[in-house]
């Protein structure tokens, strides 16, 4: 079973998208300098949108985030230890996350979205190469 099964259950991937949207508020607070100002300034912006609406985005990416992920979960699983092979093969990771956001980006008619993403996603790569280790915990603690 892999973890696009696992997150059918809607309290899972609840909790996880909740975890999640608390894994990035911690990562835009820690932001410093005029680059971490930016950040946060847009990530204000996104967040004015509605209360819910982080969240609600990254329940909605889940489905198609934990499809990309799925193979190098197995690998991982396959070694023992599927949360340590994700957070070593980091690049690896965040390149099939943000996959499945530039394509779901592309096909946004929220120019407010699409504007912030598109002005930031040079620079967020690092971010979520970063994020790796939390979020690999965050779906092990929930899907498996």
């Amino acid at each position: 079973m892999g973890l696009s099964d696992k997150i059918q259950d809607k309290a899972v991937r609840a909790n996880i998208a909740a975890d999640c949207a608390k894994l990035i508020d911690k990562q835009v607070a820690e932001k410093s300098g005029l680059a971490g100002m930016a950040m946060k300034t847009a990530y204000g912006v996104i967040k004015g949108i509605g209360a819910s609406y982080i969240p609600g985005a990254i329940d909605r990416l889940l489905p198609d985030a934990c499809q990309a992920l799925d193979p190098m979960w197995q690998e991982g699983t396959a070694t023992g230890d599927p949360v340590k092979f994700l957070s070593e093969n980091s690049d690896r990771t965040a390149d099939s996350i943000l996959s499945v956001t530039d394509a779901r980006i592309e096909g946004s008619n929220n120019g407010v979205v699409s504007a912030t993403y598109k002005k930031l996603r040079k620079s967020v790569k690092n971010d979520v190469e970063a994020a790796v280790p939390d979020l690999a915990q965050i779906i092990n603690s929930h899907a498996v």
